[in-house]
C-alpha cells in the first residue's frame, strides 16, 4: 500500500480550521452546579443568630400568623400542638417551628433532572444558578418590551438549556399571557420538560396546577421514581404582615404529600408579597 492517503480520507479528515470552528461553537464545559470551598460570609454570630430566632419564636408565639382558608393546615397546626385563634391565626409555641423542621425537613437534598448529568443538590456548600421568576414584561431588538409570549418563553428555556452558567432551567422565566390561564402551567411545565434535560420548577397558582404538574412528572420520570426522588420544586411567596395564603399553603402541602420540594421565599417583593 502507499504510504499516501488517498484523497477520500484526506476529504475525511478535518481540517485544523474546521477544529477551530468546531472548538468555538461547542458549548464551554461546566460543572452542573457550584460547590463552595470558601465558607460564606458570616453576617452574624451565634449570639446575633440566636436572637434572630428568639424574636421569631415570640413573634409567631404572641402574634402568631395567619394561614386564610386552609382548614385541613389549620387542623395539622393544631394536631403539632399550635393554638389557633380567630379560626385562621395561628399561634406556634416556642421551639415548635424548629422542632417541625428539624424532625421532617433535610438538610440536603438532590432534585433529579431527566438528564441524570444534570440533576443537582439543594443546600450544603452547594449554589445552584437558575433564570429570573415570573416577569410579565420580555424586551427584544424586534418587539421592544411587550407582554411575554409562549415563544418567548420556549426561547428563554432554550436560552438557559445552552448557557454552561444556569444549572436549573427555573420556572415561570416569563408569563406568557397570550395562553389562557386555565392551560397555561401545563405548557410551560412542558416546555421545560420539551426544550431542556435540566430540572425545573412547577405551577403554583393553585392546588390543581400544582398536582397537574405532579402528574406530568409522573409520566416523564415514572410514577415509582417521582414517589421516592425530587423531580419538580413549587416556588411559593408569603405575604406581608404574617400572612399565608390559603392556595399558598395548599399547593406547599400538594407538593409535600407527593413528596416534592417547595421553596418559600424568605423576603417580601415590594407591590406583590407587601406594600
Amino acid at each position: 500500500m502507499s504510504a499516501e492517503q488517498s484523497p477520500a480520507a484526506r476529504r475525511a479528515r478535518p481540517s485544523a480550521r474546521e477544529a477551530r470552528q468546531k472548538a468555538r461553537a461547542a458549548p464551554p464545559a461546566a460543572p452542573p452546579y457550584i460547590t463552595r470551598t470558601i465558607p460564606p460570609y458570616a453576617l452574624l454570630g451565634e449570639e446575633g443568630l440566636a436572637a434572630v430566632e428568639a424574636h421569631a419564636d415570640q413573634l409567631l408565639e404572641e402574634i402568631g400568623i395567619e394561614v386564610r382558608g386552609d382548614g385541613e393546615a389549620i387542623r395539622l397546626w393544631r394536631a403539632a400542638g399550635a393554638q389557633v385563634r380567630d379560626e385562621w391565626r395561628v399561634h406556634v409555641p416556642r421551639g415548635l417551628a424548629r422542632a417541625i423542621v428539624q424532625r421532617s425537613a433535610p438538610r440536603e437534598f438532590t432534585q433529579h433532572a431527566r438528564n441524570p448529568a444534570r440533576s443537582v443538590p439543594i443546600g450544603g456548600n452547594h449554589t445552584v444558578f437558575a433564570p429570573a421568576y415570573g416577569s410579565p414584561f420580555v424586551s427584544d431588538l424586534a418587539r421592544g418590551r411587550h407582554y411575554g409570549t409562549l415563544e418567548d418563553f420556549h426561547n428563554f428555556v432554550k436560552l438557559a438549556y445552552l448557557s454552561p452558567w444556569l444549572h436549573h432551567s427555573g420556572g415561570t422565566v416569563c408569563e406568557p399571557v397570550d395562553v389562557p390561564v386555565s392551560r397555561r402551567h401545563l405548557d410551560m411545565v412542558y416546555a421545560h420538560m420539551r426544550y431542556s434535560d435540566k430540572p425545573f420548577m412547577g405551577s403554583v397558582t393553585t392546588a390543581a396546577r400544582a398536582a397537574d404538574s405532579i402528574e406530568m412528572c409522573r409520566v416523564l420520570f415514572g410514577s415509582e421514581f417521582v414517589a421516592n426522588h425530587c423531580v419538580i420544586l413549587g416556588n411559593v411567596n408569603v405575604n406581608s404582615p404574617l400572612v399565608l395564603d390559603g392556595e399558598a399553603s395548599r399547593v406547599i402541602r400538594t407538593y409535600a404529600a407527593a413528596n416534592q420540594a417547595a421553596v418559600c421565599v424568605p423576603f417580601i417583593l415590594g407591590g406583590a408579597m407587601g406594600p
